[in-house]
């Protein structure tokens, strides 16, 4: 059966929005129309990577063995996956390097009853259309709506992997409904924060700072905080302080002097809880990239290390 994109849609995880070209892709946006259009105008490194394919997936559950669809690349930042997750395992991986920029992706799976994703590359903007498979397929059941701001960590890059994010693996364990606002380069920037139409979460995730801990004023700071309060009144907040950062050895007591001051400023909000990414993932160039972004062994901690602390927090 070939699914329009009415049906797509209902299958489709971590869009604010749709729209539809003119020859029929879905393309899928975490992002208004009119935070786009502020992207556009401040920043293309910005712009470019607010209309990723971050965190998007298909999830479902069915009995089919086969599944299609054909997809289309119109940007790339890093080239990381298309990937295939059957009960929670991994079974296939398409890496973008290797593909097109337009086809048909298809994929097997093995008989009986189970629970798919489908995950698009997270560093690049992909669109679908002619979604097809073998069998019925009904959407995942999701948990918590959750609104995760961040930079280019969490937007995915540094694993390589669609799947392997530090999002996506936390959100295999938490099995949030999530809307993942990351960008690469970005900063708290409280220009961003505005009303999202027929859109409230349930909590809030923010990972923000690491590109930006060599200021000297942390007025936007202060003031990012006090927006994101009065626009998600009585939402709950998860604020992490940025990783530890080993490609500029010298620069780490700026950083660790810039998560006190962050801390001092979290702690003013009772809806903030905080959680410190200093602790997160191990000082060590093993897990890192670049030592900078964690890999795929670092994003692997981070998550689980994270989804401990949400756990214990009671987030």
């Amino acid at each position: 059966m070939k699914l329009t994109n009415e049906q797509l849609k209902k299958i489709y995880f971590g869009a604010y929005r749709f729209c539809e070209t003119d020859d029929g892709y879905l393309s899928a946006h975490q992002y208004t129309k009119a935070q786009e259009d502020y992207f556009e105008k401040a920043f293309d490194f910005w712009y470019e990577r607010c209309n990723a394919s971050t965190a998007k997936t298909l999830e479902f559950t069915t009995e089919a063995t086969e599944l299609s669809f054909d997809y289309r690349i119109l940007w790339v930042g890093s080239e990381d996956s298309f990937e295939l997750c059957v009960d929670g395992l991994i079974t296939d991986i398409r890496y973008v390097k290797d593909l097109e920029r337009e086809g048909t992706l298809q994929f097997t799976m093995p008989e009986g009853e189970k629970s798919v994703i489908v995950y698009l590359p997270a560093d690049a903007r992909v669109v679908i259309r002619d979604f097809t498979i073998n069998a019925a397929c009904k959407p995942a059941v999701k948990g918590e709506k959750v609104l995760w701001l961040g930079d280019s960590i969490t937007q995915g890059y540094g694993p390589l992997r669609s799947s392997q994010t530090y999002v996506s693996v936390a959100n295999r364990l938490l099995n949030y409904d999530i809307i993942n606002q990351g960008i690469g380069g970005y900063v708290y920037d409280p220009k961003v924060l505005v009303e999202m139409e027929g859109y409230k979460p349930d909590k809030i995730i923010i990972a923000l700072g690491t590109n930006q801990y060599g200021t000297e004023s942390m007025a936007e700071i202060e003031t990012y905080y006090e927006t994101i309060t009065k626009l998600y009144k009585d939402v709950p907040i998860l604020a992490i302080t940025p990783l530890w950062r080993g490609d500029n050895v010298e620069g780490i007591p700026t950083l660790i002097r810039f998560c006190d001051r962050l801390k001092d400023i979290i702690m003013k909000y009772e809806i903030v809880t905080m959680v410190e990414g200093w602790k997160l993932v191990p000082h060590l160039p093993e897990y890192f990239i670049d030592n900078l972004h964690p890999n795929q062994l670092g994003t692997e901690v981070y998550a689980r290390n994270l989804v401990r602390e949400i756990e214990r927090l009671g987030f």
